[in-house]
């Protein structure tokens, strides 16, 4: 279950400012020892410390992969890969890495993860408490 709150927009976009959206709330965050853990409670044959150093592992590896210019797909989980932002340059000689603003990691969603799959096993509810601003 989903817990949502509703929000006024300040936004100064046309057409979204003092309009109602909702946006997801969530209620915990989980780290890598904390997945550790849930999947060690399934019976999945590894214990805790394995499963932890394998994640670990992943982590490391995928990171390595990104940086050889590789994307990473994980299986029903989600494809990895590296974004740049950068300055605008008026002709390709100029277009150097010196121009690159910010790099990011982006992250897609894919298989029993996609977008459209979590959208139709997804039910939600209302936050109880929370202050409307």
């Amino acid at each position: 279950m989903l817990n949502y709150q509703k929000y006024q927009s300040k936004s100064t976009l046309e057409g979204a400012n003092g309009k109602w959206f909702i946006r997801v709330k969530a209620n915990d965050t989980l780290d890598l020892a904390d997945m550790a853990q849930h999947m060690a409670e399934h019976n999945c044959g590894f214990s805790e410390a394995q499963i932890y150093g394998v994640l670990k592992a992943l982590i490391s590896c995928v990171k390595e992969q990104l940086l050889n210019g590789k994307k990473v797909k994980l299986d029903d989980l989600a494809i990895f890969y590296l974004s740049c932002h950068c300055k605008p340059s008026d002709t390709a000689n100029e277009a150097t890495p010196d121009k690159i603003r910010s790099l990011q990691m982006k992250v897609r969603s894919t298989g029993r993860l996609s977008s459209t799959q979590i959208a139709q096993a997804v039910k939600m509810k209302e936050q109880e408490k929370y202050s409307i601003e």
